[in-house]
């Protein structure tokens, strides 16, 4: 899974342009370079993209990397058994999932959740288990009343500076 790296601004030691991106160190596109533990790569429509690795257990990213999951990213799960019913996320009908379930009908009629990923949980995961739900999106910096046309749907990550 491909998780798209927002705009960001040039600096000292960056890469070649990705399109009109700047790659600003320490990101690196290539050993030429950038820090390699920063790698992220510039696809053919000329976006920033970062690999994770993603089954379907959910996403998954390297606890050894300076990336993490941010706490901006509300998660929507799909096709949940009713064992979620006991958990702590909002699965009734006002859910998020709920609005997205209106326009995408694929997804109607199964029992959806959604959280807001907070710092209480793991930075490194979203989990998507058997016996739990099949299916997730995520919106960044979802907003109540915005239409689900205008949702920034993928996933926020952060990263720490090089030592």
């Amino acid at each position: 899974m491909f998780t798209k790296i927002g705009d960001v601004s040039a600096d000292a030691g960056a890469c070649q342009k990705c399109g009109s991106l700047e790659v600003p160190y320490p990101f690196s596109t290539d050993a030429s370079c950038g820090d390699p533990r920063y790698k992220i790569y510039c696809n053919n429509a000329n976006e920033l993209q970062f690999s994770s690795y993603f089954s379907s257990q959910g996403l998954t990213l390297d606890e050894k990397l300076p990336f993490h999951i941010s706490t901006c990213n509300t998660v929507m799960l799909f096709n949940c058994s009713d064992n979620l019913l006991r958990s702590p996320l909002n699965c009734s009908s006002s859910s998020f999932c709920r609005q997205f379930e209106d326009k995408i009908e694929a997804c109607r009629g199964t029992l959806c959740c959604h959280f807001l990923k907070d710092s209480r949980m793991t930075s490194y995961m979203i989990r998507v288990r058997l016996g739990g739900c099949t299916a997730y999106t995520s919106v960044v910096d979802i907003q109540p009343h915005d239409p689900v046309d205008n949702w920034n749907y993928g996933i926020e990550l952060q990263w720490l500076p090089p030592m």
